[in-house]
């Protein structure tokens, strides 16, 4: 179960303690989600339902409610070593935990739910190791992938001063674009009326780079914003 508590650093009292609960699929490549809160619980902003199941597949976004607090999973594997000891494994109290494990192990499938505003890693199903000695690395926050692809000019569509225009990974659609501030914005609480300007100019490069790339095409663009910045 994954929700509000110290682990996941989450203390907004519209997300259940039990918000929702995970599955994973590792050797199908994807993570069941059964939403077990009241609020509602989101995939790419489309929302799951109470006691509904769904699948969430790597480069999807999960929101644990209300579309806040994002998530995403990555599956990594580990090099098997024979003849090392295979790691205990201890349920910790609460509802989302990591995994710690001794350095000599054995190494198995490991899906991990990456919190967009919490570096730290979360382990499906949740484990503990009690008195581990080495801590699992942790994987690093998913907008360090974004501020990549900002300086990789493969990635580019265009950019200036203010803004660089990317393509999205992971499209939801068949043309999807990122319009992100070269400006550091820490999140939506940082926000004051001198970014009016930015936030005009990044409208106004998303215009520009629809304009450019529909032409007389009959395709049709939308300009969206992301409820939660993942740019840090």
């Amino acid at each position: 179960m994954v929700g509000r508590s110290p682990e996941t650093k989450i203390t907004d009292k519209k997300c259940s303690r039990q918000q929702v609960q995970l599955k994973a699929e590792c050797n199908k490549g994807y993570v069941k989600v059964k939403q077990v809160g009241v609020n509602p619980t989101s995939i790419d902003s489309l929302i799951i339902g109470k006691d509904q199941e769904v699948k969430l597949q790597p480069g999807q976004v999960l929101h644990l409610v209300n579309e806040l607090y994002p998530y995403i999973i990555e599956f990594e594997e580990e090099t098997k070593n024979p003849g090392l000891e295979t790691h205990r494994k201890r349920k910790r109290s609460g509802n989302s935990d990591s995994v710690e494990s001794d350095a000599a192990q054995e190494a198995e499938p490991s899906t991990g739910l990456e919190p967009g505003s919490n570096p730290s890693q979360c382990s499906v199903p949740p484990k503990k190791e009690k008195d581990a000695s080495t801590k699992k690395e942790s994987l690093g926050h998913w907008s360090q992938g974004l501020k990549i692809s900002m300086e990789d000019p493969k990635m580019q569509v265009y950019k200036d001063e203010q803004v660089v225009v990317i393509k999205d990974k992971y499209p939801k659609a068949r043309h999807h674009w990122l319009v992100l501030p070269w400006a550091s914005i820490s999140s939506l609480k940082a926000v004051t009326g001198e970014h009016l300007e930015l936030l005009r100019h990044m409208h106004t490069v998303g215009e520009k780079v629809i304009a450019d790339f529909a032409g007389s095409s009959k395709l049709r663009f939308r300009l969206g914003y992301h409820a939660i910045p993942s740019m840090r």
